[in-house]
């Protein structure tokens, strides 16, 4: 299946290179129909989408702006109008981005954002914005806004229209108003839990999280559950016995969920009945929560949670749902509320002032609000097998004790990382760029080996060298802090993006890596490098991404070519003796239609179950499935023999076709085996601007047996060799070569 862009802010290259002096053109009335607005730039050209001024239907004046995708096959990327300003004249200062919008007929296929973000100095990242939760899909002009603060050391200020999908969407009447002084409140210093204030803090999260997501009330659907969190953790902290807790508890939670039961363990009071019939009807009619997933009010996503109303056999009206909240408490939570008898309203939240990491009790609670939509919506916990309470106490010691924002960033990446979700991390808005060491390296026969130099970087490292340090610290150290901080389902997954954050840092200081040179063990020398090189500069090198190898055997890179490329080699394709998959990596531009051509039969993808959750604590979860690839066969159908090279690297849509192939049978697979994690991801954002994304829904392979922690094994197993790797041989690439020949 494939994954939701994760995190689109780390798209946009909004930097001083680019920053005007103030806005420009937000009328959109300088430039000629046809062209790119004066002022505005497309920073993703060329990706499909286009961006010109036009006259059709404008919201005010003679023109306005529109983005369309016009490329061929699945979009890659998404059509970007923006512009980037010094943002010195809005220091400190509340700001309002607002435009007017509308797209056109794209149904499911495609949505508009807009989005706003602040760049501070020394690279990092301040506000961030970009209406993931309410994307825009009306074919009718209307005006969308997002209001953000912006921070003392701000650099530059990038606002922009997005569209994500095909289809259109206008933009005219740009506007960027100061609102006035930035919102924001006081930090709480760092400090530790004390004995009694780690349990208090527990019992609070635990009980938080079942009146939030389960109890039917009109208020809880209301609340404002951030500021809540956070001044719930204020609250209750300090109360000093068990008896002061439950009076905390009990005064904080009246006025939302009044019917909410927190008691003694040893003195539990006479029971609720305000959810019995007060008829002798046969059924009742009650409001209940269903979740299909965690639904996060984003409107194009296949995760919904809603409070219903419906009428139910009074037999089979549950309880209250009991449970422990630690240190000697209990509590009762009504699951269903008789409609129409539910308590005053409450008068609307308060405008929120702006949060940050830098805040103690902000940090308590996002980790609350985190864990507890792990805790009740996760679909993996019967398989993961991690203590999720010890993670819950880790996490709020952690973020009690963090020194700043940038700190507890790390905490979140902890607490994400227990999950054991290959999808999973956590971005920190205070993440600033970072560059990797400039060559490529593998982890082989327990070693990390070189395995591509650039050629910018010298004769004095080579392919097969081992790097022993980094600057100073042995090996096997950096690359163990690096995987504690890693989310995955497998041990390959954690290795591959381990190694890919190994030694990255700041592209002004030069990193010195300690070699021993292939043929020479026991011997070392120190190697200075600068980190001057992106991510894309270091694969290491394949053949071009459709290649004759040798007469009738054909490599092609599944992770490169587009559904264009695809259709322009099937004539050649179809002529093959032998066919090369390369699936070490993620196929970014291309639909799973390209299996069509492998099999004369129809095929399905593997199973795809969002989790239906009625009870807390994933009692009785159930589980809803659809929504699986439904692939006919289409001519030419390929005879060709089939192997598909694959590894640790290949996660989510790569091994929903990699299913297939070993379902169906489709060619050997060569190789280690993928990265065990599938399912679309369920992103969501934490007071602080930081953003956690997962594996929302479970998928099992063809037969029902467990994906996840399993991946997709091969079937002829091949690993890398120091001597290979030094020689510039490609071993897997060799190995499938010879499995089709």
């Amino acid at each position: 299946m494939r994954k939701i862009g994760i995190a689109i802010v780390l798209c946009f290259l909004a930097t001083s290179a680019f920053a005007q002096q103030s806005p420009q053109n937000l009328g959109f009335e300088v430039g000629s129909r046809g062209d790119i607005p004066k002022g505005w730039l497309n920073p993703g050209a060329p990706n499909g989408y286009t961006v010109r001024l036009t006259d059709q239907n404008p919201k005010s004046g003679s023109l306005c702006a529109v983005i369309e995708f016009t490329g061929q096959g699945q979009p890659s990327g998404y059509g970007n109008l923006m512009q980037t300003v010094d943002a010195t004249p809005y220091r400190g200062k509340q700001i309002r981005f607002k435009a007017a919008v509308r797209t056109g007929s794209t149904g499911n296929q495609g949505q508009a954002q807009l989005w706003m973000r602040v760049d501070r100095m020394a690279g990092a990242m301040g506000f961030f914005e970009n209406m993931g939760d309410r994307p825009i899909t009306s074919p009718q002009w209307g005006y969308f806004e997002i209001v953000g603060d912006i921070e003392e050391d701000a650099k530059a200020l990038s606002f922009g229209v997005l569209l994500l999908g095909r289809g259109s969407v206008w933009a005219d009447d740009v506007s960027i108003e100061i609102l006035g002084n930035a919102n924001k409140l006081p930090a709480e210093a760092a400090r530790s839990l004390s004995d009694r204030g780690l349990p208090n803090l527990v019992a609070f999260c635990r009980l938080f999280g079942y009146v939030r997501h389960f109890y039917p009330g009109d208020e809880p659907a209301r609340t404002d559950w951030e500021s809540f969190a956070i001044e719930g953790v204020r609250a209750v902290e300090a109360a000093k016995t068990s008896a002061e807790l439950v009076e905390t508890l009990t005064n904080l939670f009246r006025p939302v969920a009044p019917t909410v039961q927190v008691y003694l363990a040893d003195k539990p009071p006479q029971a609720s009945h305000v959810t019995s019939p007060t008829s002798n009807h046969a059924t009742v009619r009650v409001r209940v929560w269903r979740h299909h997933g965690f639904g996060t009010g984003a409107t194009n996503s296949i995760y919904r949670s809603e409070r219903v109303v419906v009428d139910m056999p009074v037999a089979k009206v549950p309880n209250p749902y009991e449970a422990g909240l630690g240190g000697g408490l209990r509590c009762r939570v009504p699951l269903t509320l008789i409609a129409g008898t539910d308590e005053k309203a409450l008068p609307s939240p308060p405008a929120r002032k702006r949060r940050t990491g830098d805040d103690r009790a902000t940090r308590i609670a996002d980790v609350i609000l985190a864990w507890n939509v792990f805790q009740h919506f996760y679909p993996y916990f019967d398989v993961v097998k991690t203590d999720w309470s010890v993670a819950l106490e880790t996490a709020l010691r952690s973020a009690a004790t963090d020194a700043d924002a940038a700190a507890f960033g790390n905490t979140l990446r902890r607490l994400v990382a227990a999950l054991h979700d290959g999808h999973g991390h956590a971005y920190s808005p205070l993440a600033g760029p970072t560059f990797p060491v400039p060559v490529s390296w593998d982890w082989i026969a327990d070693r990390l080996v070189v395995t591509h130099v650039p050629k910018t970087q010298g004769q004095e490292i080579a392919r097969g060298d081992v790097v022993i340090a980094i600057d100073g610290e042995p090996v096997a150290q950096a690359l163990a802090e690096a995987e504690s901080l890693i989310s995955g389902a497998t041990p390959q997954w954690i290795r591959f993006n381990a190694l890919r954050e190994l030694g990255s840092g700041n592209k002004d200081k030069p990193v010195t890596l300690e070699i021993e040179s292939y043929g020479k063990p026991g011997t070392s020398h120190q190697v200075i490098l600068k980190r001057d090189l992106s991510p894309m500069d270091l694969d290491e090198p394949r053949p071009e991404k459709i290649k004759e190898l040798e007469p009738g055997i054909f490599y092609v890179d599944l992770n490169a070519i587009s559904d264009n490329d695809w259709n322009t080699a099937l004539p050649q394709l179809s002529r093959a003796r032998g066919i090369v998959f390369d699936m070490r990596g993620y196929p970014s531009k291309l639909s799973p239609d390209f299996l069509s051509y492998l099999s004369k039969k129809s095929m399905t993808s593997a199973q795809w179950h969002i989790p239906v959750v009625a009870f807390p604590d994933r009692n009785d979860i159930q589980f809803e499935r659809g929504g699986e690839w439904d692939l006919r066969p289409k001519a030419p159908y390929l005879t060709a023999k089939k192997a598909f090279i694959t590894d640790g690297r290949a996660i989510s849509y790569a091994e929903s076709c990699m299913g297939i192939v070993e379902y169906y049978k489709l060619g050997e697979i060569v190789g280690g085996p993928t990265a065990g994690t599938n399912g679309n991801v369920n992103p969501f954002t934490l007071p602080g601007g930081y953003r956690l994304v997962w594996a929302g829904m479970k998928v099992l392979k063809h037969d029902g047996s467990q994906h996840h922690g399993v991946g997709i094994s091969p079937t002829i197993p091949v690993s890398r060799t120091r001597g290979g790797v030094a020689a510039g041989r490609d071993e897997l690439l060799e190995r499938a070569v010879q499995a089709v020949r």
